[in-house]
């Protein structure tokens, strides 16, 4: 099975979150891929595929992972893209007590790798993604939603669980929540 670990804000920021993004060009891009707002989650490690075999393991680094001694105040506030061409990736940025959510990813990595699991190696940096326009958007468009996105500060909310979810792919990609912890 497909898996990461994750964050996902509370109702209010993605509320705030998904009216800002009906006024981004992306939104009515034809074929760009908006995030549907169920799916909105900060990814803390991507761990891919996983035997089914392997998920006590699994769920056993994230629950040690997720007893720390506190929970980061988070607020989605202006945005960025990643990557060029057909991998573009608009995204809106992670502010407040990010050292604590930085922790928290390195705790969940590394616990993952020392039961031998697979993650991601990839440098965390935290982030939502809203929109998966590609190159189907043209770079003014781009630029555009950019300057949208900056002037953006949504509620300020504590990250105060963290979810393993399965990952489906789609299309539609759909993401099942499988377990929850506190943190």
């Amino acid at each position: 099975m497909r898996l990461f670990a994750a964050i996902y804000p509370p109702a209010v920021a993605v509320a705030d979150l998904t009216a800002r993004m009906k006024g981004l060009r992306v939104a009515s891009a034809r074929h760009a891929r908006l995030a549907d707002p169920a799916n909105l989650h900060l990814t803390l490690a991507f761990l891919g595929e996983v035997p089914d075999d392997r998920l006590a393991d699994v769920k056993h680094a994230l629950a040690s992972a997720a007893r720390t001694d506190r929970c980061p105040l988070l607020r989605l506030s202006g945005g960025g893209c990643f990557g060029a061409g057909r991998s573009t990736v608009l995204w809106a940025d992670v502010r407040g007590e990010v050292e604590v959510l930085d922790a928290l990813a390195r705790s969940i990595r590394g616990g993952l790798r020392e039961a031998g699991l697979p993650c991601d190696d990839k440098p965390f940096r935290a982030h939502l993604t809203i929109a998966r326009p590609g190159d189907r958007v043209p770079e003014s468009d781009l630029r555009a939603d950019l300057a949208t996105l900056a002037d953006y500060t949504g509620p300020e909310w504590p990250a105060d669980r963290l979810t393993l979810v399965h990952s489906h792919p789609g299309p539609p990609t759909r993401h099942t929540r499988v377990t929850t912890w506190p943190l």
